[in-house]
């Protein structure tokens, strides 16, 4: 129990699954609640998939291909930036409308992994978080604890994929509290915020690549 809490309020913040709400609604303005809910049920398989396999084979992952956690980062907080820069530039709801439904049906399946899963779901601070976890079982001795890391752990991921489906299935309940044009504002307010966390992982990836190349120079100089 003391570790399914530790991984539960390690994950949680990260992932967010209310304030990823706003933004799987806004990207999701024109779908039917029925579209929205199936690709809810989706992205969470999807996420809790992200989440479970990150956590034991991530490092190895990224130690197989040469990559950081800084370069991930980076490249993470680059494609959320642009998400949220196509948002704030998006056509006008006119011009949207004018979509069939079926179009619009395959073009919100295509995007259910990317790019409402990865990165704007489970994104680079989650694989980051579910990373250092799973680092952390060295901290543990013997196949019963092992065991009981791994399964607290897998618990922890499914109460997560359960909150993002609640949330993300039932977000067009904020559109019926706000209406149409409060919910513009407030999908407009989110695409820049989700513009602002893409530069701000972008930064935090960039700090950590920087401190690594000027304490190499000092060892070098030192």
């Amino acid at each position: 129990m003391e570790t399914f809490l530790l991984m539960l309020a390690a994950i949680f913040p990260v992932v967010n699954p209310p304030g990823a709400a706003l933004i799987f609604l806004s990207m999701t303005k024109h779908a039917s609640p029925k579209t929205r809910r199936s690709l809810a049920r989706r992205v969470a398989v999807n996420a809790f998939f992200v989440m479970a396999a990150s956590l034991p084979i991530g490092s190895l992952i990224l130690k197989i291909y040469g990559i950081s956690i800084p370069v991930l980062r980076v490249a993470g907080g680059l494609v959320v930036a642009v998400a949220g820069w196509k948002l704030l530039n998006e056509g006008s709801p006119k011009t949207a409308d004018d979509i069939s439904p079926k179009e619009r049906s395959k073009s919100y399946a295509s995007q259910a992994f990317y790019p409402l899963t990865l990165p704007l779901t489970t994104g680079p601070g989650t694989i980051a978080v579910m990373i250092s976890l799973g680092l952390s079982r060295s901290a543990y001795s013997g196949f019963t604890q092992d065991l009981e890391f791994f399964v607290a752990s897998l618990l922890a991921t499914i109460v997560i994929a359960i909150v993002i489906y609640i949330c993300f299935a039932y977000s067009d309940r904020v559109e019926l509290m706000l209406g149409r044009g409060g919910t513009d504002i407030v999908v407009r307010l989110t695409a820049f915020i989700l513009f602002c966390l893409g530069v701000q992982i972008i930064w935090t990836g960039g700090s950590e690549l920087l401190g690594t190349v000027i304490a190499l120079q000092r060892a070098q100089t030192g």
